[in-house]
């Protein structure tokens, strides 16, 4: 059967998923990376040549993800998805008691329901069927350092990512049958435009009058500025997922984590309720 060299990175337009489908199309691959808006499609394709191919849709949209993948398979016929990077996501966050239902259902939404719904429609050009003509693909799935580990005020972002990571759990065993792995990227803080679209929102005038607002701000000043300042930046972290697809036999997980052993290994050997009392203690949660 014949490697595929197509790729689709979903989320394509910004961050990971723009500097992902830089390094892809340096190697030779034919990148199909969704936008939402024309004018990214179009700054895409004068930026990354003609290697990169646009797909024009939001991931909470069904029926524009079910054409965007019939015309691919119209255009790449038998020679399939090597891989499918699931990158797109947004990042919600708020106190849990004072954020409605429609803002969790928002951030579900896009960065679980889409996901499943980008994965389900793809899923045959990656070599979920009979008789595949071409060597099965590869499902990368962009969580969370978050997925495993939820701070204060980020409990939509978190859920979703702890949600994505027992999908993925499931789905990697359900893909043998085809011979598709799934493998989970978790990175921690990343210099990408998703903290000016998440992480801002800490202070949104409409939380001013939450009892959590004092806690809120320190929480931003003493955890989330200082992570965005020591974190990566989104062309490092691209290469690492790049070799972790190229490799001949993935991990099931990679972490990518800034000063791992003390941002990670450390509170991962202490005690939860230490590490609680420490957060909470350094944003005055604790009484």
């Amino acid at each position: 059967m014949a490697k595929s060299k197509n790729i689709l990175i979903t989320g394509a337009s910004t961050g990971i998923g723009y500097d992902l489908a830089k390094i892809f199309v340096a190697n030779g691959y034919a990148v199909y990376g969704s936008v939402r808006k024309q004018k990214d499609a179009d700054r895409l394709s004068a930026d990354l040549g003609e290697n990169f191919k646009p797909l024009i849709f939001d991931v909470t949209d069904y029926d524009a993800v079910d054409k965007a993948a019939a015309d691919l398979a119209k255009e790449i016929g038998d020679a399939g998805l090597a891989g499918l990077v699931n990158n797109a996501g947004i990042a919600v966050g708020g106190p849990f008691m004072d954020m409605s239902i429609d803002e969790f259902k928002y951030q579900f939404d896009v960065n679980v329901f889409g996901l499943i719904k980008v994965t389900q429609a793809f899923l045959p050009l990656l070599g979920a069927r009979e008789n595949a003509p071409f060597d099965p693909g590869k499902i990368v799935q962009i969580s969370s350092v978050a997925g495993r580990h939820g701070m204060p005020f980020m409990a939509p972002y978190s859920g979703s990512k702890h949600a994505l990571e027992g999908i993925t759990e499931s789905l990697r065993k359900e893909l043998l049958l085809f011979g598709i792995d799934v493998i989970l990227i978790e990175p921690g803080p990343i210099k990408t435009p998703i903290w000016n679209k998440g992480a801002s929102e800490l202070v949104e005038e409409k939380f001013k009058g939450s009892i959590f607002y004092p806690a809120l701000i320190k929480f931003q000043t003493k955890f989330v500025a200082k992570a965005v300042k020591n974190a990566w930046t989104s062309d490092r972290a691209a290469k690492i997922i790049f070799d972790a697809f190229e490799a001949k036999r993935s991990k099931t997980r990679y972490l990518i984590v800034p000063q791992k052993f003390m941002n990670w290994t450390v509170p991962r050997l202490m005690p939860t309720r230490t590490v609680d009392k420490f957060i909470g203690k350094a944003i005055g949660l604790l009484k």
